[in-house]
């Protein structure tokens, strides 16, 4: 494998707890875990997965929440639930 050498990451401890806990379920340490990640990367040339933002924190989004309460805290427009009662008609 060629000289090894030491990386040092922060990680919140809860999530480390659970990736070792996973690792050791899966026979192995998070080092080799990491090595498999790494390889993985290097072999697709990029994450090996996808990864993206949330739309819903969206720079748009969020100036579209703000303008939506400011116009709830001055008295105009209707606040609605989330979920309303089933009236047995079906929406296509």
């Amino acid at each position: 494998m060629g000289n090894i050498t030491t990386i040092s990451i922060r990680i919140d401890s809860d999530l480390k707890k659970q990736m070792e806990n996973l690792c050791r379920e899966l026979g192995m340490s998070m080092a080799t875990a990491y090595t498999i990640f790494t390889k993985k990367c290097i072999k697709e040339n990029g994450i090996p997965f996808r990864v993206s933002a949330d739309p819903f924190y969206s720079e748009s989004n969020i100036e579209f929440l703000k303008e939506g309460i400011k116009a709830l805290n001055a008295g105009k427009g209707v606040a609605h639930p989330l979920i309303e009662e089933d009236d047995g008609t079906d929406m296509v």
